[in-house]
Formats: C-alpha cells, structure tokens, sequence
C-alpha cells in the first residue's frame, strides 16, 4: 500500500513540474521579463551610463543588458562579438560589465533541455495513463477467470490411509483414482468412467476430506473450487468461470475437478421468490454443457459436494453428468473408532484406554464431532499439566462438545439443586424399569450451557424402533416433571423441552407411522416443500377432515397421558430407589453406569463403588460422559430424546 501511495505521489508531482515549467517558458514575458530593444541602444545606454555601470551578458546572439533594476534584452548580428561592436562605438571599458556566455555548448545544452522538459514530463504522462489502463483492463477481464486452485504433485498431504468409517465412499473413490492412474484396464472391457460423483451427506462426515484424499492419490491435476466462487455481482462471470475452469481442465487431462458446497449453483431453475436467478441458472447452463455437452472426448472427472442433493437441479444429477451418487452418513460403532483411531495417532493416550468404549457412548458424533472430541480432550490434558491424554479428559470431552463446558460459577438454591436431582432421576429411573426402557449410561446435575442438568442413555446404532420403545421414549420423558410433582407437590418449567420431544414422537406415531389403532395405516398431513431457495420445508397441507384433526389431538393426548401415567407409577412404586438415587445424586453430582446399576438393584448408597472424582471442584472438570444434547428454555434440564425415524 505504502509503494502505491509513493509512485502515485511522484506521478503527481512529476505532473505540477510540468505544468509549472510551461507556464514560466510560454508566459515568460506576460510575469514582467525584460524589455526587447534595438541592439544600438544597449550600446547607447552603455556609452553614456547614466544609470552606472551596465552589466551585459552575452548567450549566442541574445545580448541581456542590466542598468540599476532595468533590464533589457536584444540582438545582434551574427559573426561579430558584443565586445567588437562596443569598441566600434568607442564605449569605455569601465562603463560596462561583459559576461560573454555565448559560445558555451553547456549554455546550449540547459537551454535545449528547459524547452525540451515540459513535453518530456508530459509523454512520459501520457505513458503511465495508457498502462495504467491497460491494467484496469486487464483487471477487468480477470473476473471471468476461474478461481480454482490446482494442486499438481506426488507429495500427498492426505491420502485414504486417513479416511476412516466411510469404506462404501471410498471404495467409489478408489476406483476413479485407479481408472485415472490405469486407463488400459477399464477400455479393454468397454467400460465408462462416470464422469461425476456427488458426494452428499450431513456436515462434518468427511466430503471435503475424501476429495482431499484422492487429490493426494490420483497423481494428476486436482483443481479445487467452491460453489459460490462462481457466482460475482456482474452478470455473465460466473459462466465465464465456468468455461475458464474447464477450459485449463482439458489442457491438463486426466485431471478432477472438486466443487465444493455445489448447491450455492445447483439448486432447481426457476425456484425462489419472483423466479429464478439469472445468473446463477447461466452459471449452472454452463456447467450443465460442460459436464456433458457435444464435447464428449475430455478425460476430466467431477467430484462435487452438497449437504442438500434434494434441491439440487434434475439436469445435474442425470447419468451423464453426475452419474454416481455416493451417501457418507454419521459413522456406526465400528466406523467411529476407526475414526478415533486415526485422530488418536500421534496423541499419548494412555495405553487402558479403549476407542471402542468411548465410541459407544458417541452415537450420532460425525468424523468432525469426533476429531473435535480428541482435540478437546488433548486441550484438557495440557491444561491440567499431564503428559498423556486418559479416559477422565476423553470422556470430559464428550460433555464439552455435547453440552459445552461446565458452568462451575452458576450459583443454585438448595431448592433448585434438589428439584435439578429428583427430574434427572425421574429420567432414569422410569427409563430403567420400562420394559422396552434405554439403560442410563450417565446422569448429572452440574450445569453445562443453558442445560442444568442431564441424564444420557445408552443407545445402540439403529434406524429403526417399535411402538413399545416409541412409548417408553414417551415415558421416561415425562419422568422428571412426575418425580417433580410426587417430591415437590408443583410444576415447574423444566420440562418444557421434555413435553416439546414427547408430542412430537406421538404426533409422529399417530400421522407418520400408523401407530394408531382409530387412524389406521395411513400417512396424515402432506409435507409440501415450499421454496426451494431456502433449502427446508416451509409447511405441512392437512390432507384429512376436521374430524380427522379432533381424533389425531385425541390420540396424541391419550398417548402423552399413557406415558405421563407410567411414569407416576413406576416412581411411586419406587419412591426408596428414587429418594436415595436423588441423594446420592446431590452428594456426588455425577453418577455412572455402574453406580445407577447397583443403586437400583437395592445396594445401599454408602456401599454404592465410589465414583471416580472426588467431588468439589474438580469434579465437574474431570468427569465426562455423552449426552445427546439439547437445552432447556428455564430451570432444570434433560436430554432430548431423538426424533423417530424410519429407514
């Protein structure tokens, strides 16, 4: 910035020289410059020297004469010298100073180079307003390039060795790097590379980094570039970048191009309010020909990556263009301790620490959760002062990156610290004794963002569940407000986001899964799917009858006061277990699995395995565990209770 600013500065004083000099060459004689007279009187004035002593100065045959403060310019003949003419007129010497300049190459040469100056100053004027356009120019026609970053090389910073629980999308990816790397093999049997793979998936499940991956295997080009770099705010340079990036992939195939985010160009024509982008769907046109237009020899793969591949444009995702397709979901049990694995290289974690069981207690964590979670826990050993990583800061930072750090500051009452303990052992404890219940892996009243407090079960890798588990969900939901109205005698908002979770499993019983016995199987309320351009569904059209919408409040209720009365029951039933799991609760803060197990097998609490912290400070820093998440609006809070979904 500063170089700018002193080469412009030198422009523009090289600019007022100029003017200034001009000025004093062409209007020497309107600012007062001497007088032109016959050269006869110069001689005159010298022979009588009625002002004193004339002192003459002689440039060629230019004669300047000076008397007092006047002075006066003239000319004289060539091939005689002022001296000669003075003698001739009988002029004394002492009358008169001579200063004969006249002869001088140096004089001719400054006089030459004062008119020469000014046009000088301005050609070379005129030369920097002509570059510097032509690098605006320039400027200007370099946003119709691409912005894509190519990567050429056999050093691989990534390659698959570093991509874990995603076996299927690597296995796709693996064999367009071996077509890339052994053409001859795929043509000697007529086979056709596809000439796009769209890799979709929830955030955080390793898209990016497998196109990272196969850029470090491949050993061709790999241009990299993001969706919304296509797109500026002058029309036509997004499909301008379009043809620029594949016009350097076709000089340089075999290569891949990687798009990252590809829906911010993707999306459906003609979707959003007042129609559709023009520029954005000439963005799109252009890569739709690119991909697959009457140019069909190119040797040039495509691997792009969305979130959303249900907004995206049915011409893209047509064979021919994106012709394979390839899901990378959250990794199962087995896929996240591949996953730990391979963060935890390089790591010192202590050698009784087994991947496997804090792979279990982290259902539903993606790649990007996971690598978080061992960066956290590598965090929390340096500032703890230890050399290796153990299971206390693991599974601590499973908490942090659950619910956020532990609030040791937030100040509760007796009151409320009682109320926190009895709504998480309500949790428990009807979760426990339900039939189709989820076993409790940790609970704890230690607050953690806006949650103050929270029970986590344990879950297995399952896509599917049944009425009874539905119902149990329902149930251990309302546990905490049933144990706060059984100890307490009043409600209190805690349970907001427990009674928001519980109507929403039964509405989806009652209109999604054909889980009422008075409706039928039959799916109730069609989901519409609005405006595209914002990427979600914006409302749901009531396909049924008044009468329809009175029984589907109907069975919802029945279901939420089904669940609300087993609830009651089993805790009433139990009110010695829930008493002393709630005090040992508020005495240790914490409890775990094996400490709820013996706890509810009737042991007695001051025989109950002492928990693994001590209490106190440090306690809530050191103890960890998953939740699934989730906060509360006020008051004490629960863990949220996973939406049902099939398939």
């Amino acid at each position: 910035m500063s170089n700018r600013w002193m080469r412009n500065s030198l422009v523009y004083l090289l600019i007022v020289i100029a003017v200034i000099t001009a000025f004093l060459i062409f209007n020497r004689s309107s600012i007062g410059g001497p007088q032109e007279v016959p050269i006869t009187q110069i001689i005159e004035t010298a022979r009588t020297a009625s002002g004193g002593v004339v002192e003459i100065e002689v440039r060629g045959d230019d004669v300047t004469a000076t008397v007092g403060s006047q002075t006066f310019k003239a000319r004289k003949e060539s091939g005689i010298t002022m001296a000669e003419l003075l003698d001739n007129a009988d002029v004394p010497s002492t009358n008169y100073s001579l200063d004969p300049k006249g002869s001088g190459g140096l004089s001719t040469f400054f006089g030459i180079l004062i008119g020469v100056l000014p046009f000088l100053l301005m050609f070379g004027f005129l030369i920097f307003i002509m570059r510097q356009a032509q690098g605006s120019n320039n400027q200007t026609m370099s946003f119709g390039r691409s912005r894509a970053r190519m990567f050429v090389g056999t050093k691989a910073t990534v390659t698959f060795f570093d991509v874990a629980g995603v076996p299927e999308a690597k296995e796709e990816l693996e064999e367009v790097v071996e077509f890339l790397k052994y053409p001859e093999r795929f043509q000697a049997l007529g086979a056709r590379i596809p000439k796009g793979v769209l890799l979709f998936g929830p955030p955080g499940t390793g898209k990016t980094l497998l196109a990272r991956a196969v850029a470090g295997e491949a050993g061709v080009p790999f241009f990299s570039i993001s969706g919304s770099e296509f797109v500026e705010m002058f029309v036509g340079v997004g499909a301008s970048r379009v043809r620029d990036l594949f016009d350097q992939a076709k000089r340089h195939s075999p290569c891949i191009i990687f798009v990252d985010e590809i829906d911010a160009v993707g999306r459906h024509r003609g979707a959003g309010l007042g129609g559709g982008h023009d520029e954005r769907e000439q963005t799109l046109n252009q890569i739709l020909v690119e991909m697959d237009g009457f140019d069909t020899s190119t040797n040039v793969i495509v691997i792009a990556a969305t979130n959303r591949p249900d907004i995206l444009d049915p011409a893209l995702l047509r064979p021919g263009r994106f012709d394979r397709r390839v899901t990378i979901d959250n990794p199962d049990l087995r896929g996240r301790t591949a996953i730990l694995d391979v963060h935890a290289k390089g790591k010192p974690i202590q050698k009784d620490v087994d991947m496997q069981d804090i792979a279990r207690q982290t259902p539903g964590f993606s790649g990007a959760d996971l690598a978080n979670l061992i960066n956290e826990a590598a965090l929390l050993a340096a500032r703890r002062n230890l050399k290796s990583i153990g299971l206390h800061e693991l599974t601590e930072a499973i908490d942090r990156v659950s619910l956020g750090p532990a609030r040791k500051s937030k100040v509760m009452s007796d009151e409320e610290k009682g109320l926190v303990a009895y709504h998480e052992a309500g949790h428990a404890m009807v979760a426990h004794f339900m039939p189709e219940g989820k076993g409790v892996g940790k609970m704890s009243i230690i607050s953690r963002g806006h949650a103050g407090g929270f029970t986590r079960y344990e879950q297995e890798d399952r896509s599917l569940q049944t009425r009874p588990e539905l119902e149990a969900m329902i149930a251990s939901a309302m546990g905490g407000r049933a144990a706060e109205v059984l100890k307490f005698g009043k409600v209190t908002t805690g349970a907001s986001h427990d009674i928001e979770q519980a109507t929403k499993i039964a509405r989806g019983m009652v209109t999604q899964f054909g889980m009422s016995e008075k409706l039928g199987m039959r799916m109730l309320g069609k989901r519409e799917g609005g405006a595209i351009f914002l990427g979600r569904e914006m409302s749901e059209q009531r396909d049924y009858s008044l009468r329809t919408e009175v029984i589907i409040d109907d069975e919802i209720d029945r279901l939420l006061k089904e669940g609300d009365d087993a609830a009651r029951k089993i805790l009433t039933d139990n009110e010695k277990q829930l008493d002393a799991l709630a005090n040992y609760l508020l005495e240790h803060e914490t409890i775990e699995a094996n400490e709820f197990k013996e706890l509810m097998d009737g042991k007695d609490p001051s025989q109950v395995s002492a928990p693994r912290f001590s209490p106190g400070v440090s306690s809530s820093d050191a103890r960890g565990g998953s939740s699934d998440g989730g906060e509360e609006e006020e008051g004490p809070a629960t863990e949220p209770e996973p939406e049902p979904t099939l398939g």
